[in-house]
Order: C-alpha cells, then structure tokens, then sequence
C-alpha cells in the first residue's frame, strides 16, 4: 500500500473548527477534498486528546528486551571478541530468537560498533612503566626540541607482497584480465632491507643492507650516512638521534662510538615502534612503490630511492 501524504496542522485544525460549527464528516470533506474517514479519525483524536498535533508513535517493539540488551552489552565489554553469533546462542538459550544484523543495531544504538581489532606491540608491565615515563618526561617539550631529531630504523620491503594491494575500476567478470591483476609468486618473490633516517626538515639518507646486519655493520652504517644525513638536513648544533633498543643499538661497543662521536641520543622506551613516526614514513614508502609494481629486486631497490627522494619535506614536517 503507498503511503499517504500528511496533513498539514492547519488542515488539521480547519477540520476540528467546521466540525464545531455543526458539519457532518461528509459534508468537511466534500468542502476540504478530504475522505470521510480520514475527516473522522482526525475528530476522534481531537476529542479524545483534544489536540490536533502528531502523538509519538510507539513502532514495531524491539525484539530484544532491556535486560537482554544489558545482559548482551555486558558480555561485549568484559570480552570484546565475542562474535554476534555467540550473542545470538546467548539470547537464543534466554529464550529470545533474533539475527545477526539485530544484535549489530542494538549494540549500534549502545554506542557499540564491530571494528578491526589494531595491532600493537605485546607489552609488559616494564614495557608499560617505560612508556609511561617517557611520555611525562616529554609531555611539555616544545616542538622545537623534536624538530631537533633525526628519526632511524631499518624495515624490509617485498618485492611482490601485500604492500603490492591496489584498486582497480572494471567490469564484470573482468577480474582475471591482466590488467586488473596484481602478479603473485611463491615466498614473496624476494625483499629488500633498508636503514633510513629522516627529521620534520625532510628525509635523510636511505641505504640497502645486502648482508645480515650486525654491530660492526650498524656502525659502519651510522658512520657512512647519519653524519651526511645531518648536514643535509641542516641539523641544529645539537641534533638528537634516535634508534630502538635492538640488540646491535644497545651493544656496548655502540655505545661506545656513539659517545666517542659526541651524538646525543634520545633514550627509548622497549617495545614502542608506534612511538616512532618513521613507521608512518615507511608505509609512505612502501604505498609509493607499491604503485610502480616492481617487476625485480633491482627494480625494487631503484624505485625504492626515487620515491624516497620526492617525499616532500612537509609530510616529514606533519609526522
């Protein structure tokens, strides 16, 4: 059935003030354009609630009670990680029959909504303390002071991998059509590791490390790029390096030639990579080149300085 067209409050109210005059139903919507019923109901509501005004409207009845919204609420915020499906078992052995989109709406209208769970390092307690601590001792520094430092860590990129997810436009049943394919091998098809740095004034150098990385190989690195790096970035007298605490950072003999050098370095806390915003310029990276499809490992490593060089200064400047 098409729904009708409301009538308008002043219609509404016309109708109530020729019936006071003495018309019949009739004779109101013969003179208004109006059915007889509909002249009716709107008299009875108007001598039943004496108003001619739209009363809330009660709707179908939720199909899940109060307490089965706190019992199913409840359950979600002791356990995040339970499924509609173990709700649905839930409400179903209460005696209440409902579906999967039911719950979703319910715990919608409970300011509840199904998100991707977000991955974070596994930290413990000590892991939480060190955080915590960094945090207040740099909670008031000025942004000057982090202008002052030169971000580092290594990453490694695949050749053919999920960095390699794209979008394509097509249409049906064009899914397998090389153009809108994305190549796939075995393993991966190969990766590469780099070591980079960066400042808010833009990115410094980007290096491959061929062999396994070591601490002489860390310090030889440091040597040959993170002094370069930061006279091409034009450090302030006083720059701060940082780097995590892995193994080949925190080596004595790193240490050593850190302090030998005069670097100021920043301390870390263990177990933060999300506290370092070169994470963020990696996945800048790795978007970039994955928007190229290398077809090789020489390739890769090719693409992956150009890119690294048009990074603006500015997306630097933001992280």
């Amino acid at each position: 059935m098409a729904k009708t067209k409301e009538l308008s409050k002043d219609t509404r109210n016309k109708i109530v003030d020729l019936h006071q005059v003495g018309k019949t139903e009739s004779a109101i919507g013969k003179q208004l354009g109006l059915k007889k019923s509909t002249v009716g109901a709107i008299i009875r509501k108007w001598k039943t609630y004496k108003t001619t005004d739209n009363l809330p409207r009660s709707g179908a009845p939720r199909k899940i009670s109060p307490r089965g919204v706190k019992m199913i609420t409840r359950t979600v915020s002791k356990n995040p990680r339970t499924t509609r499906g173990d709700l649905v078992n839930d409400l179903q052995r209460a005696g209440t029959k409902v579906t999967k989109p039911t719950i979703s709406n319910t715990l919608r209208r409970q300011g509840l909504k199904s998100c991707s769970a977000r991955r974070v390092p596994l930290l413990k307690p000590v892991h939480v303390q060190a955080r915590l601590k960094f945090a207040r001792e740099h909670l008031d520094d000025p942004d000057e002071d982090w202008e002052n430092v030169i971000w580092s860590d290594e990453t490694k990129i695949e050749l053919f991998g999920k960095n390699s997810t794209r979008r394509v436009w097509r249409t049906k049943n064009a899914e397998l059509h090389p153009k809108n394919t994305i190549p796939t091998v075995k393993h991966g098809g190969g990766n590469i590791m780099l070591w980079g740095c960066f400042s808010a004034k833009g990115p410094g150098r980007l290096i491959r490390v061929k062999e396994r990385m070591n601490g002489a190989m860390y310090r030889e690195i440091l040597s040959e790029n993170l002094l370069p790096s930061a006279r091409a970035l034009k450090m302030k007298r006083g720059w701060v390096f940082q780097h995590d605490n892995d193994p080949k950072h925190t080596a004595r003999a790193t240490k050593e030639w850190l302090r030998k050098k005069h670097f100021k370095v920043l301390e870390w806390p263990s177990q933060s990579p999300d506290l370092n915003p070169i994470e963020n310029l990696w996945r800048e990276l790795k978007v970039r080149v994955a928007q190229r499809q290398p077809q090789n490992i020489t390739a890769l490593e090719e693409i992956c300085m150009e890119e690294w060089a048009k990074i603006p200064a500015t997306v630097c400047e933001n992280l």
